[in-house]
């Protein structure tokens, strides 16, 4: 048949270009009379199936009609058909059922508010009237089709168009039939006439890189045993608690015999067993949010609602964090809020139009990255990042979130020359639309999952990052000090000989420690790039830079503010860290590596053993200065204390030069005990301190009343504590 003799709206269906198909095909009643209409370009013959009715194929086309007595047809009826090969086909018709996605859910997700939208975009298997099938759906308004396709339809963008929501810019389509584990994506066609396959931004599960293509995730089977875990964590004081973290990047942590990956569940029991005998409270992971680069560790997130596969499936992920959970370890996730890549089977350009990003590029793209920038201010965009977050707390019960790359979504001028940014409304540099949107993340996390925990990384002075909303804060629960990272590891790589002119930067951040609730980070950001491994920043000879690390994690630990290492750190990994191998395990068959580990693990027992190591991080009152003053000597020694007034001595002798005889100032009469001493043989050092307790004298010094005389270890740390007098006879 000439395509001139084809009415309008059939030959739309055939080009793939009418936006609802609903109009043309399932079941039409008129008066008594129906006509029914099927368009499958496989088929070579069709019925309706119960009953026994064949349709007509309409000439030079791939549609089936069949027309009589309403009577005959119910509104859910079954298709039969053949193909060439001559197999036989039988299933509902999708065209015959009613929209599924409420009204209400729709208006809730376009105003930005729908915290559960996962539930009800993507693909999900749902029963419909008593049919199974499976329920996909997507936002995308300004395209003018929607079709699903995958390896049930031949990926054939003409066979299952998507029902239009009008307004809300959502499609829909019920396929009865369809399992999980089929793979799938969505075509569209945009204004423009382009077709473009897209992933499913909701998807649940995605094949391996290099496919990619999204599959359709079975529900959970999952039985949860974590029951205690969860509510402990709900209602623990974390402010309080210590909070030590060590940073994990799955695919190069450790790997099989043959350097493939590892299954999420075998990684449980290795970095569970691994993690407790070093001491840490918490596991933080790179992002596992699917992503299609190895070597993006995450970062350029394509799957925001999907574990990776690389390292299993969904409920593998759940064996995950459960056993963790079981075994007394918290999980943080790193998630990616402020950007995502260019890729064009993901977000970008989704519908044909600027649609999760800003047209304008001076709003809508990282220069450095080579990203795209959210817009926040779009309901259905923050919508679809919050019901992110929500979905991996909720569904995963993960601990909380680490928010990367936050400076970068405060700041409208981020990274970018004058006059290649967009003011606000205000005239002002500040993104309000992040800001808002931050804001609203905060309160729904933490009003909605009790003692979860929401990190920001974030660089610059903004104030009041980790304070409430309703203070006028951003709401998180902590934020990295990426000031004092860097301002401590500038001074470590320093020639101790010439430390004494640069002892500010050891002193200065104290003036805004307590500010913030501060997470104190030396992440994989400072191990890449040509940065060196942290062994290698450390400066001197070989004996020096194994003494220097020892100092630098004890000032880590006794520092306020919680603490995280990323994986390596903690045995002094030699080479700059690289995603492409596991760790250098090997390196703890030598002495000095294993005494670093050695001495990382007992530091976390004394941090989480040691209430003045951990109550009052946040609080002013659980520091005080006891000497910050001996820049010439190159010594700090200050007091941390715990609310009920129990207290440790904490010095550290930044040089190589022994201090012998060396006066330290103390608030109470009485025998100290040297509890950890960073130059102990069983660390690697030399066994250089004061070998046990050591007695008070009546000699005030440095403000306080009574005073130690020490030794104190070259390039090393002591932590002393108050002795409980002996009972007398």
């Amino acid at each position: 048949m000439d395509k001139k003799q084809i009415s309008d709206p059939l030959l739309r269906i055939i080009e793939s270009r009418h936006h609802d198909p609903f109009q043309v095909l399932g079941r039409h009643i008129q008066g008594k009379q129906a006509l029914v209409r099927a368009f499958l370009p496989r088929a070579v013959r069709v019925r309706i199936a119960t009953p026994d009715l064949p349709m007509e194929r309409i000439e030079g086309t791939d549609f089936f009609e069949w027309s009589g007595s309403s009577d005959l047809v119910p509104e859910r009826y079954q298709l039969g058909w053949s193909d060439a090969q001559g197999n036989e086909f039988i299933d509902y018709d999708p065209y015959c059922f009613p929209p599924q996605i409420d009204e209400f859910d729709l208006h809730l997700f376009n105003e930005g508010r729908h915290w559960h939208a996962y539930r009800m975009l993507g693909a999900k298997e749902y029963v419909a009237e008593g049919v199974s099938g499976v329920l996909f759906s997507v936002w995308a308004p300004n395209a003018d089709r929607v079709s699903v396709i995958g390896n049930f339809n031949h990926w054939d963008g003409r066979v299952h168009p998507l029902r239009n929501r009008g307004t809300s810019g959502v499609w829909e389509l019920f396929l009865p039939g369809i399992r999980a584990g089929n793979n799938y994506r969505f075509e569209l066609r945009s204004k423009r006439g382009e077709i473009l396959v897209k992933n499913d931004p909701y998807a649940g599960l995605y094949q391996v890189r290099p496919e990619n293509a999204c599959i359709i995730a079975p529900p959970s089977t999952h039985v949860w045993q974590d029951q205690a875990w969860m509510e402990v964590r709900a209602k623990r004081n974390w402010q309080r608690s210590p909070f030590s973290v060590y940073e994990v990047h799955l695919g190069s942590w450790q790997r099989d015999e043959n350097g493939n990956f590892l299954n999420y569940r075998e990684l449980a029991h290795r970095l569970a067993s691994y993690v407790q005998e070093l001491g840490f409270t918490h596991i933080e992971l790179l992002p596992v949010t699917e992503h299609p680069l190895d070597a993006s560790w995450g970062y350029q997130t394509t799957g925001y609602f999907a574990p990776t596969s690389r390292f299993g499936e969904p409920d593998d992920f759940r064996y995950f964090v459960d056993y963790l959970h079981r075994q007394g370890i918290g999980l943080i996730l790193d998630w990616v809020p402020a950007h995502f890549p260019r890729d064009a089977h993901a977000l970008a350009r989704f519908d044909g139009s600027a649609l999760y990003e800003h047209e304008d590029p001076r709003k809508g793209e990282h220069r450095d990255w080579g990203t795209l920038i959210f817009n926040y201010g779009r309901g259905e965009v923050s919508n679809f990042l919050l019901t992110s977050a929500v979905y991996w707390l909720e569904e995963f019960h993960l601990d909380g979130l680490r928010v990367d790359a936050v400076a970068s979504m405060l700041y409208l001028d981020y990274s970018r020359e004058p006059g290649d940014w967009v003011p606000n409304k205000y005239g002002g540099r500040e993104n309000l639309e992040a800001v808002e949107f931050l804001r609203h993340l905060n309160r729904v996390t933490h009003e909605q999952f009790p003692g979860t925990l929401v990190v920001a990384e974030e660089s610059t002075a903004w104030p009041q990052v980790s304070r409430p909303t309703w203070l006028g804060g951003l709401g998180f629960s902590m934020k990295w000090n990426m000031g004092w990272m860097h301002d401590t590891l500038s001074y470590f790589s320093k020639d101790p000989v010439f430390r004494h002119f640069h002892h500010d930067l050891l002193t200065f951040g104290l003036l805004y420690s307590f500010t913030e609730n501060f997470v104190l980070p030396f992440s994989h950001d400072e191990v890449v790039h040509g940065k060196g491994s942290l062994l290698d920043k450390m400066s001197g000879d070989s004996w020096q830079r194994f003494a220097s690390l020892r100092l630098l994690f004890g000032y880590l630990f006794t520092y306020p503010g919680k603490k995280l290492l990323f994986m390596g750190n903690e045995f002094a990994q030699g080479r700059e860290w690289s995603e492409t191998r596991e760790l250098d395990w090997y390196l703890l068959e030598r002495p000095q590596h294993q005494g670093i580990r050695a001495l990382v693990s007992e530091l976390n027992h004394l941090y989480r053993e040691l209430t003045p190591l951990h109550e009052l991080d946040f609080d002013n009152g659980g520091f005080e200065w006891v000497d910050c003053h001996d820049a010439s000597q190159s010594v700090l020694s200050f007091l941390r204390w715990a609310q009920d007034g129990s207290f440790v001595v904490v010095i550290l002798n930044f040089t190589p030069v022994p201090r012998e005889n060396y006066r330290i100032g103390v608030p109470q009469p009485g025998v100290y005990g040297e509890i950890f001493n960073s130059d102990s043989s069983f660390y690697g050092g030399t066994n250089m301190g004061n070998q046990g307790n050591v007695f008070t004298t009546d000699q005030g010094w440095m403000g306080q009343t009574q005073s130690l005389v020490l030794t104190l270890p070259p390039l090393g740390m002591l932590i002393l504590q108050p002795q409980a007098a002996p009972a007398l006879a």
